[in-house]
């Protein structure tokens, strides 16, 4: 209990310390709190009235043809915005999904949830630190080498892209044992051909042509967001523009990216592993961690 007490004040904690400093349209603004010493830790949020993304895609708000492309385009360039601001400012959100993206009454977005940020320093490679986050969006490298970058956020945000394309859930025990985490079932789509079938039939990818150009195109770049190797992936400034660009019908493909490893060697997030505890109750469960985390061989006291 105290453990659980212990992570839960940190959390609380360390949402205040980043929402202090952090003004963009697409985060959710911090309106006060609870004192530290308070027996109920209480945080107070601008009003945010239409539910999660996640909602609308495959939960309690979810309607046939309510949240259209256009809309969905919008929230990922909008999504991607608020997360290329946050790196800019040197933050990693660490978890990035669809439960963590509100939206207004004019589907406009504002993320939230920064119990688990991290500050990361322009003049490190990595922050070495426990794996924390939610199945299915965390990053592979992040969650086997133990090593945080801002490219983690990127690999989660593409899980984030699938999801609006298909409207399916990240995770998901009922389906296929090959198709229980969405990136890989995404993954394998593509390689085969295949996108139409993970494309959400609602959203016209076969009837209308420029919708079937960018919900392509958007693939593509989540594509190179889920590559295994960080290096591989662009940063979120890049992910924004191309967003940017397929929006607007200036981005236009121009060849297939290729994944430089097989399929099967690819290194994906088991849905049955926990890992930290959600203050929005998302079934994850903390993985102990050492009191120091080693940024680059230095010693920096993170919960």
């Amino acid at each position: 209990m105290y453990e659980y007490n212990y992570k839960r004040f940190e959390q609380f904690k360390n949402e205040i310390e980043i929402l202090a400093h952090l003004r963009h349209q697409n985060l959710v603004s911090l309106y006060g709190c609870t004192s530290y010493n308070s027996h109920e830790l209480l945080l107070v949020y601008e009003f945010i009235p239409n539910g999660t993304v996640a909602d609308h895609l495959h939960g309690e708000r979810c309607e046939a043809g309510l949240l259209t492309w256009p809309i969905r385009m919008r929230i990922s360039v909008e999504t991607a915005n608020a997360l290329a601001y946050l790196h800019a400012s040197d933050i990693i959100h660490r978890d990035v999904k669809t439960n963590n993206i509100l939206l207004d009454s004019n589907f406009s977005v504002k993320v939230a949830d920064f119990g688990l940020s991290r500050p990361f320093p322009t003049d490190v490679t990595h922050i070495s630190t426990a794996p924390q986050g939610t199945p299915g969006y965390v990053d592979p490298k992040y969650y086997h080498c133990y090593q945080l970058t801002n490219k983690s956020d990127v690999y989660s945000f593409g899980v984030v892209l699938f999801e609006l394309i298909s409207s399916k859930p990240a995770v998901d025990i009922s389906r296929h044992q090959h198709e229980i985490n969405l990136s890989t079932m995404a993954i394998n789509k593509i390689q085969n051909g295949a996108l139409h079938e993970l494309v959400d039939p609602s959203l016209g990818f076969e009837l209308d042509s420029n919708t079937r150009r960018m919900i392509t195109s958007v693939s593509e770049l989540a594509f190179r967001c889920l590559q295994p190797e960080k290096e591989m992936r662009p940063s979120m400034d890049e992910v924004l523009e191309v967003l940017k660009g397929i929006e607007s019908n200036e981005y236009k493909i121009e060849k297939q990216v290729e994944m430089d490893v097989p399929a099967d060697d690819i290194s994906l997030l088991d849905n049955t592993q926990s890992l930290s505890p959600d203050l929005r109750n998302d079934k994850s469960v903390g993985i102990p961690s050492s009191p120091d985390t080693i940024v680059d061989s230095k010693s920096l006291s993170l919960p």
